[in-house]
């Protein structure tokens, strides 16, 4: 097996034109040997016509002379046999080369026959006829001893065509190099992708499908790069989290092996131990629920439900958060049923109001909206807290990225978000954020007007 593009494409091509040139040079002259035999007979016969004309018409010495010094035989043979079988030859010839005239061949021409030896391919080799002296009958024999202007030029083409095979197959190395060279520098940018080098460069400017295959190459190993880069982070951000909590429970739980200590130290470390295992506990169940959500294997169970009263609801189950900060909410809901995984789009809820709650100011207002347009469904929960950057917002749906790092007293794994949109997703739905940094911020959720259904507005 050729495992090499390169000379893969080189054959192909160079089996395709021989193979052409063959077979095509072969089929014309079988389409055309007959009328190239016949052309070259007539000018055999013509010439041979001529010679008897001037025997005919002249006496036997003169026209003997005339045909002896005829430039003609440079190119053609003549023989004259007499009824004694006595031989006359005109021209030189290679005597390898020049025919044997039979007996029977002469009788059948002195008996007044023209006689048109078999040619080779579409070279003649001889024409016989009688000849009419005024000695009597004679056979001449005219054979051509140069190759004819039709061999010579089905010769030229023949030549014609190898050295144009040859300088083309020339083009077409060249050529097949310029087209396989692309193709091994992917080759070589896979190999060392596939080993962990993402730092390749391509230089290919070629357009067309070479030219699409490169820059989808190149959008593929920028995607790959990103994902290395966010594959490094998340295990760095999954140490992290689960480094802290670790260290916490080890270092109070070898405090409690102390004999004499106090009892409200006692709790106290007690109940360090236990939240920050319950922290490590809900991070898990966080990263378990997300890859659930990621997996082909998840299955939504849609129930048709109001939006407007699930949203409602949440906000009255997460009052404690609220009240004890004294946020308020500003409410435009409208009546809206749509069909949905209730248990999912009601953590939604959760982690986006809860967000709101938690990066907010004391006092302040969330609103909380529904809209409904000719397409979609849209959810807006907007707050006036800390905001976010324009660099932090293009990621933080990522897990375990916060854009609260700065702020050691905001609590969270980072995971909230990235369930938030894994869950938006599968309702094939869209979420998006609108931030500025110490004005507020608004989350905006759209879900396809194709899956929900809408009653009257209060």
């Amino acid at each position: 097996m050729i495992a090499s593009l390169y000379t893969r494409v080189v054959l192909i091509f160079l089996s395709s034109v021989i193979g052409g040139t063959v077979i095509g040079f072969f089929v014309a002259t079988w389409i055309f040997e007959e009328q190239l035999n016949e052309n070259l007979q007539i000018t055999l016969l013509d010439f041979g016509q001529d010679v008897a004309q001037l025997y005919e018409t002249l006496p036997v010495e003169d026209a003997t002379t005339l045909v002896a010094g005829m430039k003609q035989l440079n190119s053609y043979h003549i023989r004259i046999y007499e009824e004694t079988g006595e031989l006359q030859s005109f021209g030189s010839y290679d005597e390898d080369s020049i025919s044997i005239v039979t007996t029977e061949e002469v009788k059948e021409v002195l008996a007044g026959e023209l006689v048109q030896v078999p040619t080779n391919g579409i070279n003649p080799i001889r024409l016989a006829m009688p000849l009419n002296t005024e000695t009597g009958i004679k056979a001449m024999f005219v054979e051509s001893v140069s190759p004819s202007s039709s061999s010579f030029l089905v010769k030229w083409i023949f030549y014609f065509l190898a050295f144009s095979l040859i300088s083309g197959s020339v083009f077409v190395l060249v050529a097949a190099l310029f087209l396989v060279r692309p193709i091994k520098k992917l080759t070589e940018a896979t190999r060392r992708i596939a080993g962990g080098d993402f730092d390749v460069k391509l230089t290919i400017k070629q357009k067309g499908e070479l030219g699409t295959l490169a820059r989808s190459f190149e959008e593929m190993m920028r995607d790959l790069q990103q994902l290395e880069q966010m594959r490094k982070e998340f295990v760095s951000n999954v140490s992290h989290e689960v480094q802290s909590p670790l260290t916490s429970i080890s270092g109070y739980a070898a405090a409690l092996k102390q004999v004499d200590l106090d009892p409200n130290d006692r709790n106290r470390y007690v109940d360090v131990i236990i939240a920050e295992a319950g922290r490590m506990s809900k991070m898990s169940g966080s990263l378990l629920k997300l890859s659930l959500l990621e997996s082909e294997s998840q299955q939504l169970r849609m129930t048709t439900l109001g939006l407007d009263e699930q949203i409602r609801r949440v906000i009255v189950a997460i009052q404690p958060q609220w009240s004890a900060r004294t946020i308020g909410f500003e409410l435009d809901l409208r009546e809206v049923e749509i069909t949905a995984d209730h248990e999912l789009l009601n953590q939604v809820w959760m982690n986006l109001l809860g967000n709101s709650i938690k990066f907010s100011e004391e006092n302040s207002v969330i609103g909380v909206s529904i809209k409904q347009d000719s397409e979609n469904i849209t959810v807006r929960i907007s707050d006036t807290g800390i905001g976010i950057s324009p660099e932090d917002q293009k990621r933080i749906f990522e897990r375990f990225f916060k854009a609260d790092r700065s702020h050691s007293k905001y609590e969270g794994s980072g995971m909230g978000l990235a369930i938030v949109k894994q869950i938006v997703m599968l309702h094939q739905g869209e979420i998006r954020v609108e931030s500025e940094l110490n004005r507020g911020t608004t989350f905006i959720v759209t879900l396809p007007i194709g899956t929900v259904s809408s009653n009257a507005e209060t």
